[in-house]
């Protein structure tokens, strides 16, 4: 089911969109507000993503998603493209994790229903474009000691597309950069004798994939199995120099000077972490910085190696305590450990997960494996 949405036109929504992207780039930053050759594009590094395309005088197309740490909730299993037409950009929207679809034709903006308590986040990006008043208020803010007088002017001489490079000098100054401003003016169509880019219409595909699962989820989804797990049976690697290497190290490096020192860590093919255990390892006096942290990771991989075996595979988590006299250790293979930190948002990768099992017998490949793969995170749909 669709509904309408309150939006100003394509035209008076491209225009003030373009604005702000040639003032940006006229002040050195370019990329937040921009236009290309298949329309026009918000990167918002701090609250997400949006692009909107126009397709002729009546058709346009926006869409985009809203940073989740915003707060808002999120219903994976909305499908925004139920109902949408034929003339979407679908190769375009189906490989992306979507917030928001809306598109406009016969003179309104629609979109798919949304149940109730959904906030798509839409507005909060899109704030300056919504009014004329709120794109000026924009303009404004840019510059210190902006004119919302220059202001006005220069977004009535966008709607009429009579820009030139004097119309960003009045707003400006001599500081900025008025003839990259005019080529994004240019660009977007503002210019006397210019025009906006268009896209063709869209192709709607027999059947087509809808992500139920964002890629934040879809990687929780594994943590959380991780740490579920059981550890499967296999012999205790041999005792290694590597190990003795490592053992010696940590224990120069006792915070106390007492041989006792704890060391947690994370390894795969391509990344490490360490996280700080009871005793974590103290640096020398006047080394250079992560001096120790690099002599750590080298230490740690030559262990893996060390112990790696292509039946068994390779351990994921070490968990080292030495004392002045003793030593403890702790492999994980196939489990997320109770000690190591979840803080929800950083884990292993998943395409190194999966070529980590990938490594070893399949017996030996814990039963999470199955949701490293990519199909988990989408449902197929007729269209």
């Amino acid at each position: 089911m669709l509904t309408d949405v309150d939006l100003p036109a394509p035209g008076l929504l491209w225009t003030r969109w373009a604005t702000l992207g040639a003032v940006l780039t006229g002040l050195g930053h370019a990329g937040v507000w921009s236009i290309d050759d298949r329309g026009a594009a918000l990167d918002d590094r701090d609250g997400g993503w949006a692009r909107f395309a126009l397709l002729d005088g009546r058709r346009a197309v926006l869409y985009g998603h809203r940073d989740p740490s915003s707060g808002e909730p999120i219903d994976p299993m909305l499908d925004l493209l139920t109902g949408a037409p034929d003339w979407l950009p679908w190769d375009d929207l189906d490989p992306l994790h979507l917030g928001f679809v809306i598109w406009h034709e016969n003179g309104r903006w629609s979109r798919v229903r949304y149940r109730d308590g959904h906030l798509d986040g839409m507005i909060d990006l899109l704030e300056p474009l919504l009014t004329a008043d709120n794109t000026i208020t924009a303009l404004t803010a840019m510059i210190p000691g902006g004119s919302r007088e220059a202001a006005s002017r220069l977004l009535a001489s966008s709607v009429r597309a009579e820009l030139t490079g004097s119309s960003f000098t009045e707003l400006l100054g001599g500081a900025a950069d008025a003839g990259a401003a005019l080529d994004v003016a240019t660009r977007a169509g503002l210019v006397p004798g210019s025009q906006a880019p268009r896209i063709p219409p869209g192709k709607r595909p027999p059947m087509r994939r809808v992500r139920r699962l964002s890629q934040g989820e879809h990687d929780r989804l594994v943590w959380a199995a991780m740490q579920d797990a059981t550890e499967l049976r296999r012999p205790a690697p041999p005792h290694t120099d590597e190990l003795d290497a490592l053992i010696a190290w940590l224990q120069e490096r006792s915070p106390s000077r007492d041989g006792r020192c704890t060391l947690l860590a994370y390894a795969d093919a391509t990344s490490f972490s360490s996280q700080p255990g009871e005793h974590p390892p103290a640096d020398e006096p006047g080394e250079e910085r992560f001096a120790g942290f690099r002599r750590l990771t080298e230490l740690v991989r030559a262990l893996r190696r060390a112990e790696s075996d292509p039946r068994y595979g390779r351990w994921l988590y070490l968990r080292v305590e030495t004392s002045a006299s003793g030593v403890q250790v702790e492999r994980r293979y196939d489990s997320w450990p109770a000690w190591w930190h979840d803080d929800g948002v950083s884990g292993p990768w998943r395409t190194n997960l999966q070529d980590e099992m990938e490594g070893r017998l399949p017996a030996y490949r814990p039963a999470w494996v199955a949701l490293l793969d990519p199909e988990v995170a989408y449902r197929p749909t007729k269209r």
